[in-house]
């Protein structure tokens, strides 16, 4: 198969050359990633089946940074399910051996390999998270999922700070039920302090055009308020549909290429593109759900970014009927108790499901960390957190639109 080369990350270009889309991606369905000689590769399993009636499928957009690779290999275990994509990135601050050593554990997981959904951005760009680099590299990731896969139906953004709380099964189960047309952007038009420190000051983003990180720096005077569009402003990290993710990427309307130009020049504009585009978008606005589905806890008064989260927070996260949560530090041992308590697996072995249901955390005392035989993956199987979160998911989606 013939694998896409990529896309170059200016802003405006993310939108404009979409429908060229070239990622380089080291893949896991790349020729050289030869497992171990002591493992047997489990019988070919059965072809996905999409459409009413069958579970629907998610793209995963998982971000990092220098050293965020085993974070980024840990998460994507336990959000693993072979009906999704998954499109891993570590921006330029992370060197290609690092970048090629992902790479390589992802061609040496069988499951991996054998559905050849997983793909590594193998070029490095600069990213800035406070810059407008930022949503660059989010709209690059969603232009490459919509070219290497054809039949996901929502996209959901998550960094190696992330993880879930709830095992794929639910997950799946729990979005099964609600509109295959709704988006999942926590946002607000109540900009406060921010309609003058975000939207009216102007800063320059280097990471645009430079090969390193670089912090942006002010720019000089300021504009008015717009009154060609109203802005929102929200959570970073969302759950978007596959038509409204078509729309950022390809929309036929100019007012996503306008939005990409404005937010060019703004603090943090991640936090505010999606939103002011589907809350000025008439097509879109009324599938709209206000939640992002992550549990946050944030200092009093809020810092820029959420408390990291440890043992202490586990029993809100378990009561917030949530499906993923963050931030959290590398190897933190509430991440063990997420593990054993919340999803039934570990570190390093992917997360049990009907799919691969001889995933256990022990078997004739000995771990099992790859799937050695197939299951049923046009079938999921939910537990009580599935339930739950279907319960939430269908209460706060029956209020949609922007306000």
């Amino acid at each position: 198969m013939m694998r896409p080369r990529r896309l170059p990350p200016c802003l405006a270009a993310a939108i404009l050359t979409a429908t060229a889309v070239a990622v380089l991606l080291l893949s896991a369905s790349s020729p050289g990633g030869a497992l171990l000689a002591s493992r047997q590769s489990p019988p070919p399993p059965a072809r996905p089946e999409w459409g009413p009636g069958r579970p629907p499928s998610f793209a995963y957009w998982i971000s990092g940074t220098r050293n965020d690779s085993r974070r980024a290999l840990r998460l994507l275990r336990a959000v693993y399910h072979p009906r999704n994509r998954y499109l891993l990135h570590l921006d330029a601050a992370a060197d290609a051996a690092e970048r090629e050593a992902m790479a390589e554990a992802v061609r040496g997981e069988p499951a991996w390999r054998e559905f050849r959904n997983v793909d590594v951005v193998g070029e490095a760009y600069a990213v800035d998270r406070t810059g407008s680099s930022a949503l660059a590299a989010a709209l690059h990731g969603a232009a490459v999922l919509l070219k290497v896969g054809a039949h996901w139906d929502w996209l959901v953004t998550l960094s190696a700070a992330d993880y879930p709380l709830v095992t794929q099964d639910d997950l799946l189960y729990a979005f099964s039920s609600v509109p295959r047309d709704l988006n999942f952007i926590d946002h607000t038009s109540d900009l406060g302090w921010k309609e003058h420190e975000r939207f009216e000051k102007l800063i320059v983003d280097p990471s645009l055009y430079m090969d390193r990180n670089t912090e942006p720096f002010p720019g000089t005077g300021t504009r008015p308020m717009p009154d060609a569009f109203k802005i929102f402003t929200g959570s970073p990290w969302v759950i978007l549909s596959r038509n409204f993710t078509e729309h950022c990427v390809y929309g036929l309307d100019n007012l996503p290429r306008k939005l990409l130009m404005y937010f060019a020049n703004t603090a943090y504009s991640v936090e505010a593109y999606f939103q002011t585009l589907i809350c000025n978008s008439s097509d879109f606005r009324n599938t709209t759900v206000n939640g992002d589905l992550r549990y946050f806890v944030w200092d009093d008064p809020p810092g820029l970014d959420p408390l990291v989260l440890n043992e202490s927070h586990f029993q809100n996260m378990v009561n917030s009927s949530t499906a993923f949560a963050r931030r959290f530090e590398e190897d933190a041992p509430v991440l063990k108790k997420i593990d054993d308590e919340l999803l039934n697996g570990s570190s390093v072995q992917l997360v049990p499901g009907i799919w691969c249901s001889n995933l256990s955390k022990e078997q004739g005392r000995m771990d099992v960390e790859s799937c050695l035989k197939w299951g049923d993956i046009n079938t999921v199987r939910p537990g009580h957190s599935g339930e739950k979160l279907w319960r939430y998911i269908s209460t706060i989606s029956q209020t949609r639109g922007c306000s």
